[in-house]
């Protein structure tokens, strides 16, 4: 059953273009003619996940399935999550509209230790119980019948890594990437439920493939460790690895602006350098180069299909891809004329060379991103992070000298045998390369810092370690009063209380199933947005007292909950107050009694077979206490992690093409041949994108057609686009007009169809002419706009009663009516010197309409602001009427210009 969503989807909710799904290269595909209906659902608002790359990804693959069908759903706003339960409407798929209930299978991307109070506020508001056990009926036990409710599963990088904090609310869970496993899992269900199989049966078959976990197919020990609780199943599960297929990133162009808004490719999935703290680059190993053809390939496809204006490319570490520099500047000469820019995520600054500097660089210069990780030289080496002082101020020097005047760097405190002096060298080494980059005609370089605090991440060399939340304010506190004393810095400080229960539920068991329950119940949620911050913590720190688990917790906020604590000494001068220890150390525990511990005790994520081996892992630990550095075996020997092998296949490094000369830097043409002035209408679901979204639009139309149009100087080249005035969010128009200026004459007709046929269907063309080069924009010419506004009375009334306001609004001279001013001033103004024409055009006198009625007016709109609004309409009828009025929908009939 499809949701009527026409009165929950209105312009007085937020961004209401969100739940629209009508996104440019969305896949809609007939709900008849498939066997298997996925929803790929994000846990998120819509702006982070439809940017997501992997979100994407999957979508074009499931959707490229035959039989199978994939819909989109993300986390609704708290104004349209409000609706939902108001009116006791289910959340529902963007594009089919259906609720969540009418298909086969959910999957939700588990990415973040907190995230799943996210998952269980959509699986509520879709009216899908949260648990497993639940959806089974209560009892847990399987039934001979299929259940009502769709299978649930999660991914993504927090459901690889520990999937057992969350394994109450899953049927099962898929491990590793995804392109190759969702595949494989579509074609199970699709056998399955033509064999009629029992939901029992279905989760039995899945368990069988590669990369899939059933957690209810296995029991939890007292120590914390998971095995199989009966022999049909694999004791361990194997992580999957996949392939970039760079051609499935090229999709859905969303109207709204989106925290990643541009075409995003990868280059290179897994990274072999071995940092330590890293959990990305142990749980996507083996490294494996996209081949430079095909990620060219896919950037002129993508940027020629999405019209995007910027491009980023997509790795762990992308200074690791040794076509990088070839593969920009192929792109970048390709598009030269295009103004298009180029974006990267933070690199490695030991690779960043002029090469590099040049593919970022131009006139649309991005930010630049390097993460140093720690202060001293000593630090690095212990994390394994493989940077040298000398290769940090060569790098940054390089940006300076290239033009950059603002860098990013990223530090982390609290890692393993840290000492206030180790603290402190962020401080020194921002201020050392401050120094270093000085120059004549130059403004200081100024950093922007994120300092974060370490947590420690399963199947990592740190997972045995932690620290305390009091140890992680006392640095903070060293570093603010440090940087006090240094100009042109902005730092950035980690929540210490969110860390701590990152900490306390990423490496937890499933005892946290009903932490995580309660805390959604009190109120957690969007725990990453620091505006939801207070109340997230209040409502974690709240769920764990009620479960019991609080003297658990204070070990993490003690930094006990580990291996390696111990008191120091109290008269340590280098301010270290956590010590590693040898094996068989002791941990407090609730009652106090000393527990034996070594690094063999099992882990609740053991049954997680990542493809590196715990032993290898024990023993880079102990490398780490030496400061001992491990090569980056893409480049370097083998490390013996244990991932390369059948299992999990082996690096694969592509060497870089040569570098292709660089053809130089857009330049703007300033040439204007031709100006065109088109007429146009928003219709439909388009009438809930905004102005601003609406401008976007048009430039990127504008380069699907292929059109010349011509660009503003500047620092920042703008499309010479320009719309005659903003349209009220929800109003519908068949009057709205905008001027291109191009740089080549163009055929009006051409220029019609070619602009036509890149527009969505509710923002029709009307008329295009051309004018003369010397003429005034048209919304200098703005003389009046003509509208139609329905408009219904909160009183019983008639027609007559109707004309009979409108003609008393015509017959009089004055209608005064109090303006606030931009300034907060009040002035009084005559509406009717703003009113020309006013005409009741009907009433309805249906039982569900009999108090509305159209009316059409004529009025001043003019930049200087006399302007005649249609709640000023409303305005004047309750002055004659003494009546309430509602205003139900506004159509803009057409602008009117001045000669």
């Amino acid at each position: 059953m499809v949701v009527a969503v026409e009165r929950l989807i209105t312009s007085d909710i937020l961004k209401p273009a969100r739940y629209l799904g009508n996104e440019l290269l969305a896949v809609h595909k007939a709900w008849d003619t498939t066997e298997i209906r996925w929803v790929l659902t994000y846990p998120e608002v819509y702006e982070v996940g439809a940017s997501n790359l992997g979100h994407i990804i999957l979508y074009n693959i499931l959707n490229a399935q035959p039989r199978q069908l994939c819909d989109r759903a993300y986390l609704p706003g708290k104004d349209l999550a409000a609706k939902l339960r108001e009116t006791n409407t289910p959340l529902f798929a963007v594009e089919s509209k259906r609720s969540l209930t009418e298909f086969d299978i959910l999957g939700f991307s588990l990415s973040y230790e907190l995230g799943a109070t996210n998952i269980l506020e959509m699986l509520d508001l879709a009216g899908i119980p949260l648990t497993w056990r639940e959806r089974q009926g209560g009892r847990g036990e399987f039934t001979d019948a299929q259940s009502s409710f769709p299978l649930i599963f999660a991914g993504g990088q927090t459901a690889t890594s520990n999937p057992e904090p969350y394994a109450d609310f899953f049927d099962f869970f898929a491990l590793g990437d995804g392109e190759e496993l969702l595949p494989e899992i579509g074609l199970v269900l699709e056998e399955g439920k033509q064999a009629g199989l029992s939901r029992e049966h279905l989760l039995l078959d899945l368990a069988q493939i590669p990369g899939v976990y059933v957690p209810q197919f296995y029991d939890m020990a007292e120590d914390g460790s998971v095995h199989p609780c009966r022999p049909d199943v694999p004791k361990r599960i194997l992580r999957r690895v996949a392939t970039p297929i760079p051609a499935y990133s090229i999709g859905l162009v969303p109207y709204v602006e989106t925290v990643h808004d541009r075409l995003t490719i990868e280059i290179r999935r897994g990274c072999t350098r071995g940092c330590r703290f890293c959990q990305p680059g142990m749980l996507t190993r083996p490294a494996r180069d996209v081949e430079p053809d095909k990620v060219v390939e896919a950037i002129e496809q993508g940027m020629r299909a999405t019209g995007y204006n910027e491009f980023s490319l997509l790795s762990l570490s992308c200074s690791d891809y040794l076509s990088l520099p070839a593969v920009g500047m192929e792109i970048k000469n390709r598009l030269k004329n295009e103004n298009i820019s180029l974006t990267l995520p933070s690199q490695r600054v030991d690779r960043f060379d002029e090469n590099i500097a040049n593919i970022l660089g131009g006139t649309r210069q991005g930010g630049l991103t390097f993460a140093p990780e720690a202060g001293t030289q000593r630090m690095r080496d212990i994390v394994n992070k493989g940077l040298t002082n000398e290769e940090l101020l060569r790098g940054v020097k390089t940006a300076w000298e290239q033009g950059w005047d603002k860098i990013k760097l990223y530090f982390m405190i609290g890692l393993p045998g840290e000492t206030d002096i180790d603290v402190l060298g962020i401080a020194e080494t921002v201020s050392w390369l401050q120094r270093e980059c000085r120059g004549k005609g130059r403004k200081p370089l100024n950093f922007n810092l994120t300092i974060s605090n370490f947590t420690p991440k399963p199947h990592t060399p740190f997972q045995w370690h932690s620290v305390s939340t009091a140890e992680f304010k006392r640095k903070q506190n060293l570093l603010r009063q440090e940087f006090r004393r240094i100009k042109a810095v902005k730092v950035n400080f980690t929540d210490v209380r969110i860390s701590a229960m990152e900490d306390f539920v990423g490496r937890g068991d499933r005892n946290l199933g009903k932490v995580v329950r309660r805390a959604w119940e009190l109120g957690a949620g969007m725990d990453s947005w620091y505006e939801n911050l207070d109340q997230a913590f209040s409502a974690w720190g709240s769920a764990i007292a009620q479960a019991g688990l609080d003297w658990k917790y204070r070990q993490v906020e003690n930094g006990e909950w580990n291996l390696f604590h111990a008191e120091a000494p109290k008269d340590r001068e280098d301010g270290e107050n956590t010590q590693l220890l040898a094996p068989n150390s002791s941990l407090p525990t609730q009652d106090s009694a000393l527990r034996t511990h070594s690094l063999d005790i099992p882990f609740p994520w053991d049954h997680i077979d990542t493809g590196i081996e715990k032993k290898w892992l024990q023993e880079d630990l102990q490398r780490a206490l030496e400061a001992a550095i491990v090569p980056d075996c893409s480049f370097e020997g083998c490390s013996h992690c244990g991932v390369c092998g059948t299992d999990f296949g082996h690096n694969i490094v592509i060497e870089s093409p040569a570098i292709p000369k660089f053809a130089g830097e857009f330049v703007p043409n300033p040439t204007k041949a031709q100006r065109l002035r088109v007429w146009f209408g928003k219709q439909g679901n388009m009438a809930l994108i905004s102005h601003l979204d609406l401008i976007r639009l048009f430039d990127r139309v504008v380069r699907r057609a292929g059109l010349p149009i011509a660009f503003t100087g500047g620092f920042h080249p703008m499309p010479r686009i320009s719309l005659a005035t903003a349209l009220a969010l929800g109003a519908t128009s068949s009057g709205e007009i905008a001027d291109f200026e191009l740089t080549v004459p163009v055929e009006v007709d051409t220029f019609r169809e070619k602009l036509a046929g890149e527009m969505p269907t509710d923002i029709p063309i009307y008329n295009v002419e051309q004018i003369d080069l010397k003429a005034s924009a048209a919304t200098q010419l703005l003389e009046s706009a003509e509208y139609l506004i329905t408009v219904a009375a909160l009183a019983e009334t008639t027609p007559i009663q109707w004309q009979n306001w409108i003609d008393t609004i015509k017959a009089k001279e004055e209608l005064w009516y109090e303006q606030i001013t931009k300034s907060g001033k009040s002035q009084l103004i005559n509406l009717r010197d703003r009113l020309f024409e006013l005409e009741l055009v009907e009433t309805h006198n249906s039982i569900a309409e009999s108090m509305s009625s159209a009316i059409r007016y004529l009025g001043s709109y003019r930049q200087d602001g006399l302007v005649l609004r249609p709640e000023q309409i409303l305005f004047m009828l309750e002055t004659v009427a003494s009546v309430e009025f509602q205003l139900l929908h506004i159509h803009r009939n057409r602008l009117i210009l001045g000669v």
